[in-house]
């Protein structure tokens, strides 16, 4: 197949002209909000694993979820595709599907991009979003007093690829909801514009990473230190912890790619901002610990160690 033929066969995935770059108009009254991500295959996601559609999802899921981080509203994306000369055309469709699946429940257009041979498959995504400026939300703006929480139980898509990997076994219920956590994440587009827009929300970022790597990330960008109280682990991966014999709340702390939002609060407002969340979106916004004066990250009264995904560990 050429590039032409290709281009074509994913046009109906996308809102593109076909001129060389896609016209945009930003509202006057809003901030743009632009990130990318990268996702490729044999360190991200393998086809052992999960199938092209679920990559295509995850990239682009992972994506939307930095702009949930800022309290901004999705607006665009652009693609490019690396993959090697062999692929077939229905696996680059299939890629595209899983993209196109996850933008539209994002709300976004995909409007562009760009195909290229590479040696592996890689999936590179860049996104667009709007956000007004006194909502949007930093990682660095968090205070000693303020609570840190989450806006969901932890460690579902570790669960998930575990049972991928190992086929542990822990209830056909419990592996739907760990796979479907592992290969669809829901990033929190409603629940990051309903938190940017408290202003007693002093500091927001996203979950890819694992709570001890990114509570150390949020605590160092605002000068803190962060005191971890309690992980609210999710079902499967409680199950999956306690079959393994591990800690789950430590199994959850390590979790990466939740894609769940971690927000300090101020404390006095923490009450009523959790009633207004559970309210609005039927589920706790869950108290994971606070900040404080000083340097890096406890669990339970002891140093606690970056134990999440890192690309270049190891």
């Amino acid at each position: 197949m050429t590039e032409d033929e290709l281009v074509e066969a994913i046009r109906p995935f996308t809102r593109g002209s076909g001129d060389d770059a896609a016209l945009w108009q930003p509202s006057r009254s809003h901030r743009s909000v632009i990130s990318t991500d990268m996702l490729v295959e044999g360190v991200d996601f393998t086809r052992n694993l999960m199938p092209l559609e679920d990559a295509g999802w995850r990239a682009m899921a992972a994506n939307v979820s930095d702009l949930c981080a800022m309290g901004a509203r999705p607006v665009l994306a652009t693609v490019a595709l690396g993959f090697p000369k062999e692929i077939a055309r229905e696996d680059v469709l299939a890629l595209y599907r899983g993209l196109a699946e996850c933008a539209a429940a994002a709300k976004l257009d995909i409007v562009g991009g760009d195909l290229s041979c590479a040696r592996d498959l890689t999936i590179a995504v860049a996104v667009v979003g709007e956000v007004r400026p006194s909502d949007a939300k930093l990682r660095s703006e968090g205070r000693p007093g303020d609570v840190l929480a989450v806006t969901g139980p932890l460690g579902a898509a570790r669960a998930g690829l575990g049972i991928a990997r190992d086929g542990a076994a822990i209830g056909e219920d419990l592996e739907l909801e760990a796979l479907r956590a592992f290969r669809r994440p829901r990033p929190r587009v409603a629940e990051g514009r309903f938190l940017g827009a408290s202003r007693n929300v002093t500091a927001m970022m996203d979950l890819s990473d694992g709570l001890s790597t990114d509570a150390a990330r949020l605590a160092l960008a605002s000068g803190c230190a962060a005191d971890i109280e309690s992980v609210p682990v999710a079902p499967a991966a409680r199950a999956l912890a306690e079959r393994r014999k591990e800690d789950p709340q430590r199994f959850a702390l390590a979790g990466g790619e939740d894609f769940e939002l971690l927000v300090a609060v101020r404390p006095r407002a923490f009450a009523h901002v959790a009633t207004r969340y559970a309210a609005r979106f039927k589920r706790d916004l869950q108290r994971v610990g606070t900040l404080r004066t000083g340097s890096g990250v406890s669990f339970n009264g002891a140093r606690l160690d970056r134990s999440g995904w890192d690309h270049f560990a190891g």
